[in-house]
């Protein structure tokens, strides 16, 4: 169940890096943080946080020694960005079909969701 879910994580981790990269460029930039792009532009923003999600989507597949650090690395990353949902949430910014408070507060219960599946399919399993 662990592996499925690891390798599950990662194509969807693949999947949403891509998108980062191509044809959701926009819409993810709804979720950079006002503060974050003072300092860096929102686009390279998105376009870092992408190229972030393709490499530990595809470390948790070629890199089977190190899935319980990658673990806790992508746990942390779900941690990262979340100050940028909850802004999405709070400045009432639409993208991907996040177009109501409630789907964007959905979105937020999401996100630790995400924590824990990062973390727990990475785990070593259990030896009886």
């Amino acid at each position: 169940m662990r592996a499925f879910a690891r390798w599950a994580l990662a194509g969807a981790m693949v999947f949403a890096g891509v998108s980062h990269l191509f044809w959701g460029r926009k819409e993810f930039q709804a979720q950079v943080p006002d503060i974050t792009g003072k300092v860096m532009d929102k686009d390279a923003v998105v376009v870092a946080s992408g190229v972030v999600e393709v490499m530990l989507g595809a470390s948790l597949v070629v890199l089977p020694k190190s899935r319980s650090t990658l673990g806790i690395i992508l746990a942390a990353f779900f941690v990262a960005v979340f100050p940028g949902n909850i802004e999405q949430w709070a400045k009432k910014r639409d993208g991907f079909g996040l177009d109501t408070d409630r789907k964007r507060l959905v979105r937020l219960l999401f996100q630790p969701v995400l924590v824990a599946w990062a973390y727990w399919s990475t785990r070593p399993t259990p030896r009886g």
